[in-house]
């Protein structure tokens, strides 16, 4: 059941996240990566309001939102690529820019979520 479970959440996650890097990029022409950035930030939100309800919710309502949908909705080796990529191409600032906005809308993000439940 439990894999079941991360299966069926991780699914829905990735899809998640593949369809919005595509409507972003389409959308929006920019060095910023907006879709990561995105996703990670929703991703540290969900989180903390599984987090902050952990004890309100079933087990499995963890395994898989938490760890199933989360974990393939966010992507923290893409993050990194893209940091790597921008300081590579002479886009520092928006390389600091980008690992600073990420920290800190993530952690406000699951901050935020854990206060709202």
């Amino acid at each position: 059941m439990t894999l079941a479970l991360v299966l069926l959440g991780g699914a829905v996650g990735a899809l998640l996240r593949y369809v919005t890097e595509v409507v972003v990029r389409r959308r929006l022409r920019t060095a910023f990566p907006v879709g990561t950035f995105l996703v990670n930030v929703t991703g540290s939100l969900v989180l903390g309001l599984v987090t902050g309800a952990a004890t309100a919710l079933p087990p499995e309502v963890g395994t898989l939102v938490g760890t199933g949908f989360c974990g393939a909705l966010t992507t923290y080796s893409t993050f990194g690529n893209e940091t790597l990529q921008l300081w590579r191409d002479d886009r520092r600032r928006i390389a600091v820019g980008y690992v600073t906005a990420s920290a800190l809308a993530g952690l406000a993000g699951a901050f935020l979520g854990v206060a709202l439940t």
